[in-house]
C-alpha cells in the first residue's frame, strides 16, 4: 500500500483585532503576548502527538491562525528548529506561514524567510478602503498593495494572496478591480472565495448589506475569466494557481492525506496502520490549552471514523479538485475498495454529474456547477 502523505498544521491563535466575517480560532492579542509559553506549549503539542506518527516524514508544513506574524521571527526560527529535531521532513518542502499586510508584519518578512518560510498567504481580502473598512481590517490599501512588493524583495518567489468578493455594496467592476490589482501583484498562488456569513460572526449576527445571486454570479464568472486570461488555473473551488505553484499542503487535504494538528484549536487526522482514521481537535482557549499540554492532554476531543463514514468523508473532499483523482487513489487512502460507492458513482454518472472514466473521479462540468449536490449523492 502506498504510504499515507503526513502535514503538520500549526495554530497561532491571537490577532490584533477580530474581524466581524471570521469564524476561525482566533482571539485578541493581550497586552503580555505569551510567545515563548506558546512555542513551547506547541512543541510539547508535537512530542504528544509523535507516538501516532512515528516513522513518517513531513510532506509539508502551514502555520495559519489568527495571525500568525504577529509572532517574532526569532520565534518562528525557534519553532521550526523544534519541528526538524522532532520529525524527518521532506528536502525542500513547503513551509507555508500566513500574514497580515500591515507595516508591523511587513518588517520581519525577511526574516521569516531566513528562519525557513518558504511560503507566505497574505491576507489582503480587498484593496479598496471602503471595503477594507467595511470588513474591519487593521491595514489600509496602500500597505494591501506594498505587501506583496516586500515579500518578494524579502526572497519569497512563492506566495498566494487571500482575497474576497461579495463584499457588503460591493459592485462588479469593484470586485473585478479588486481582483487585477492582485494579479498586478505577481503572486504564483490567488485564493479568491465569496465573503460568506458564519455562525458566531458579528456579521452573522448583524448581516450586512451583501450583492444578490446574479451580482454574485457575474462577479464569479467575470472573475475566472479575468484568472484564466492571466494564467491562473483554478484548482479547486476557491484556489488558482500558476503553472505548479499549486499548494501543496491544501492538496494534501482535498486528497485526503494526513495531517498533525498542533496550537489551540487545531483539528488533526491520523490513519492508523490497520486503516482506521481518526479524527482529533485541540482545546480552542489558548490557555485552557497551555495549561492542558502541562498534563500531556492538549485533545479536547478524540473520534474514530466509522466505516460507512469514511466514503463520504474521501468524496467531500477529493471532488473539490477541479480535475478530480486517480480511482486507485479511493483505497490508497481509505483502504476500502471502489465497489463500497459503486451505487453512488453509477447514481452520479446517470445525473451527467461525474464523468464516466476507469481512470479517473472528476465532476462534469454540471457537477462543478453543482457541486453540493454532487457530494450529497455520497453520505
Amino acid at each position: 500500500m502506498t504510504p499515507i502523505p503526513l502535514s503538520l498544521y500549526i495554530h497561532i491563535p491571537w490577532c490584533i483585532k477580530k474581524c466581524p466575517y471570521c469564524d476561525f480560532n482566533s482571539h485578541q492579542i493581550p497586552a503580555d503576548l505569551p510567545e515563548q509559553l506558546y512555542i513551547q506549549a506547541l512543541l510539547k503539542d508535537l512530542e504528544q502527538e509523535l507516538a501516532a506518527i512515528w516513522g513518517r516524514r513531513l510532506e509539508s508544513v502551514f502555520i495559519g491562525g489568527g495571525t500568525p506574524s504577529v509572532f517574532s521571527a526569532e520565534a518562528i526560527d525557534q519553532l521550526l528548529s523544534g519541528l526538524r529535531a522532532l520529525l524527518p521532513m521532506r528536502p525542500a518542502m513547503e513551509i507555508t506561514m500566513e500574514a497580515n499586510p500591515g507595516t508591523f508584519e511587513q518588517e520581519r518578512f525577511k526574516a521569516y524567510r531566513e528562519a525557513g518560510i518558504n511560503r507566505l498567504s497574505i491576507g489582503i481580502q480587498s484593496f479598496n478602503p471602503k471595503h477594507l473598512k467595511a470588513l474591519g481590517r487593521i491595514h489600509n490599501d496602500e500597505e494591501a498593495k506594498n505587501a506583496a512588493l516586500i515579500a518578494k524583495q524579502a526572497g519569497f518567489d512563492n506566495f498566494n494572496l487571500d482575497l474576497m468578493f461579495g463584499l457588503p455594496q460591493q459592485s462588479i467592476a469593484e470586485a473585478l478591480e479588486d481582483l487585477q490589482q492582485a494579479i498586478d501583484c505577481q503572486p504564483t498562488h490567488i485564493s479568491w472565495y465569496q465573503l460568506t456569513l458564519e455562525p458566531n460572526t458579528l456579521f452573522h449576527h448583524a448581516p450586512p448589506p451583501l450583492p444578490n445571486d446574479e451580482i454574485l454570479w457575474e462577479m464569479q464568472q467575470q472573475g475566472q475569466t479575468i484568472l484564466q486570461q492571466a494564467g491562473f488555473e483554478q484548482y479547486e473551488v476557491s484556489a488558482y494557481a500558476r503553472h505548479q505553484q499549486r499548494c501543496r499542503h491544501n492538496i494534501n487535504y482535498w486528497q485526503f492525506g494526513d495531517y498533525v494538528g498542533i496550537g489551540a484549536g487545531a483539528h488533526g487526522k491520523i490513519t492508523a496502520p490497520d486503516g482506521s482514521i481518526q479524527r482529533y481537535s485541540k482545546y480552542r482557549q489558548p490557555k485552557q490549552y497551555m495549561q492542558q499540554i502541562l498534563s500531556n492532554n492538549a485533545r479536547s476531543s478524540t473520534q474514530q471514523l466509522k466505516r460507512e463514514e469514511i466514503p463520504f468523508e474521501f468524496m467531500m473532499n477529493a471532488l473539490r479538485l477541479k480535475q478530480g483523482i486517480e480511482r486507485d487513489l479511493f483505497t490508497q487512502r481509505t483502504h476500502l475498495e471502489l465497489s463500497i460507492i459503486r451505487p453512488q458513482l453509477e447514481k452520479a454518472i446517470q445525473k451527467g454529474l461525474l464523468i464516466k472514466d476507469k481512470q479517473r473521479l472528476a465532476t462534469t462540468v454540471k457537477g462543478w456547477n453543482f457541486l453540493n449536490d454532487s457530494i450529497e449523492l455520497f453520505m
